[in-house]
């Protein structure tokens, strides 16, 4: 990693808190939030390490650069406003992908992907819903050749994020994407044995392409670097963790993305594969523990969906959309409440909305056993099916933001 004074990361010393205090109030309108809420955000913030790439401050890649257009409309339009729409989205722009991962979320589905116009006619309307954060994902999304375009009609005021397994990337590619736009990216790495990440991704030469993408990204600079990686609960179970974390740290990247494998799909359908609430525990610890040193920042997925924390927004504040146009609460949901190439995402947001009003608890992890019922060989499950599924679940309270924030108004 460049240790240039433009690209570096920082621990939360006195100067750096100041930095990070005068980024946030730069739209003075936070100060019209709630004091509560101020420091309910305050508090978070400091939990990670500011990262200064390019011109850019950002704390994670969940969130948008605190002294951006992004998020000052996460201020304006969420904070203050209590906008009724999306503030997170997902993308599938290819449905092609030469690596077949055991966990992916994308098996058993089919049809006719989106094309380009459909894409950027999807995003527009996103962004005019609220939403300030937009992760490109597939298959694999540096094969869609319209790329570049993509993330220069989404960039405006949104915070563009890419899902890679870094296969086909290229110096030119990547200083294409930084120029159009993009702010941070996420390089799928599962373990530091190259055998052991290709086997789980089913596919020989994943590791070192992964680790040329991140070297590729590194050398163009201005872009926040992460990996992307599926911790097992083998790797938990051994406790290898923190033997990741060091490798990763080795690497020179801004950010460890992490998430446990999700009940996506049939095979871990099942309580065995599940990750515990003890497990989360540990790797919200672990996350705690690495970011109050120098270096890489932990980022866990579970730490930023906790009651204590943003809880589960799937189909609240969070939208996907997968490659063959299919709307869903979350990218890990199985469950399409219409199809953005029959109907307008504004309009199927709406119907769907309705059905989720947010959770402390992952849905997913919670109601994976109803996707056993209702499955019938293809995903994601149709809008009816899925409508039966939502008709026997049971949310229960709120996170401590949304109640913060929100109380009983969304």
């Amino acid at each position: 990693m460049n240790n240039s004074k433009s690209e570096k990361i920082v621990m939360l010393n006195i100067k750096e808190k100041y930095e990070l205090s005068k980024a946030i109030v730069k739209n003075l309108r936070i100060l019209k939030a709630p004091l509560p809420v101020i420091l309910f955000l305050f508090n978070y913030l400091q939990k990670f390490k500011i990262s200064h790439v390019g011109e850019n401050y950002i704390i994670h890649s969940h969130l948008p650069p605190v002294n951006s257009g992004a998020y000052a409309r996460f201020i304006n339009e969420h904070l203050l406003s209590k906008s009724f729409g999306p503030s997170h989205a997902q993308i599938g722009i290819t449905d092609k992908c030469g690596q077949n991962c055991d966990y992916c979320y994308n098996k058993k589905r089919s049809g006719i992907p989106m094309d380009t116009e459909v894409i950027l006619k999807t995003v527009h309307e996103l962004k005019e819903l609220g939403v300030f954060w937009l992760g490109l994902t597939g298959g694999e999304p540096l094969l869609n050749q319209d790329i570049v375009r993509i993330i220069e009609n989404a960039s405006a005021d949104c915070a563009v994020k890419l899902f890679t397994t870094g296969c086909s990337l290229t110096r030119e590619l990547a200083e294409d994407m930084k120029n159009a736009g993009l702010c941070s990216v996420s390089v799928s790495l599962d373990h530091w044995i190259p055998e052991e990440h290709d086997a789980v991704r089913n596919y020989p030469g994943a590791y070192s392409q992964a680790l040329k993408a991140i070297e590729i990204f590194k050398s163009v600079g201005g872009i926040h670097i992460g990996v992307s990686a599926v911790i097992s609960k083998s790797m938990l179970n051994s406790g290898e963790v923190e033997k990741f974390i060091s490798f990763l740290e080795g690497l020179g990247l801004h950010e460890a993305w992490l998430s446990e494998t999700k009940p996506s799909i049939e095979p871990f359908w099942e309580s065995s594969e599940q990750v515990t609430e003890a497990e989360k525990n540990m790797l919200s610890a672990l996350q705690d523990r690495n970011n109050r040193k120098p270096g890489m920042t932990v980022n866990y997925l579970g730490h930023f969906e906790s009651a204590q924390n943003f809880g589960c927004n799937a189909g609240h504040k969070m939208v996907s959309i997968d490659p063959f146009g299919e709307v869903s609460p979350c990218v890990f949901i199985p469950m399409s409440f219409g199809n953005v190439k029959d109907k307008s995402i504004k309009d199927i947001w709406s119907d769907m909305r309705k059905r989720f009003p947010s959770e402390k608890t992952c849905f997913i992890n919670k109601n994976y056993g109803l996707l056993k019922k209702y499955y019938q060989g293809k995903l994601p499950i149709g809008p009816g099916d899925s409508a039966g599924i939502m008709s026997e679940v049971t949310f229960g309270p709120r996170s401590r933001f949304i109640e913060m924030n929100y109380g009983r108004n969304l």
